[in-house]
């Protein structure tokens, strides 16, 4: 399999369980769009130390050739289903409660459950 074959599997994954599986439905806000050029930004930025230095080196034969500031293009695509997977279930989980609303050393209602399981105490306990 090439880098681009996996490349491409990735995002489709990534978009079936965005849309299908968990239905955050992330790829039809437009927020989410409007955000993802800083996200490339970082990619590029990232990417290209990487690339440009030699530090990662890929074999021509398992990519397009097509690079964008040193990187394969491929590497954008992974990094979207990255992303797009990562927040997906962190709204995901958000939506059933799991940390609903962040506060400092407050820790989540499956951290504390966690907790109580193991015997230990929480903080605002101590």
């Amino acid at each position: 399999m090439t880098y681009t074959v996996a490349a491409l599997l990735g995002v489709a994954g990534a978009l079936l369980v965005d849309l299908a599986v968990l239905r955050t439905r992330l790829v039809t806000r437009v927020v989410f769009w409007a955000t993802y050029p800083i996200i490339i930004a970082f990619q590029l930025l990232s990417n290209g130390i990487l690339t440009g230095r030699r530090i990662v080196v890929y074999d021509p034969a398992a990519i397009i050739g097509w690079r964008l500031v040193y990187a394969p293009v491929e590497d954008l695509l992974f990094g979207f289903a990255l992303v797009l997977l990562t927040l997906s279930i962190w709204v995901w989980l958000g939506r059933r409660g799991v940390q609903r609303t962040p506060a400092a050393g407050e820790g989540s209602r499956l951290l504390k459950w966690g907790r109580a399981r193991l015997g230990q105490r929480d903080s605002a306990d101590l």
